[in-house]
């Protein structure tokens, strides 16, 4: 299982309708909310749909207060 940070850049298997398949994660825990970097729409998805939906991790952050 992949370890998602707020501010994690991921594509997603399906577009959005506004064409992008880019979000960025805004919020994790056992919902996610993510932003789509081309509209700025807003979703709220629970962790296994999120999980199962993405496709891999373009830009990944740290953790807070890791070395």
């Amino acid at each position: 299982m992949a370890q998602f940070y707020v501010g994690d850049i991921v594509k997603m298997k399906k577009k959005h309708p506004c064409g992008n398949d880019q979000w960025e994660v805004m919020r994790t825990g056992m919902d996610f909310r993510i932003k789509c970097l081309k509209c700025e729409r807003q979703v709220w998805l629970d962790r296994p749909s999120f999980e199962k939906a993405v496709r891999k991790i373009i830009k990944q952050h740290s953790p807070e207060g890791s070395v």
